[in-house]
């Protein structure tokens, strides 16, 4: 399930960002990183 790996990444799970524009992004970034096998 994607968002029980997006929880992974403490800053998402918490939302540490007070902007919709940088927490969007974050989610973004980290969902780029969970889908490339890296």
């Amino acid at each position: 399930n994607m968002f029980c790996r997006l929880k992974q990444f403490r800053g998402i799970a918490t939302r540490y960002d007070k902007l919709k524009r940088n927490y969007q992004s974050a989610v973004a970034l980290a969902c780029i990183f969970l889908w490339l096998p890296l």
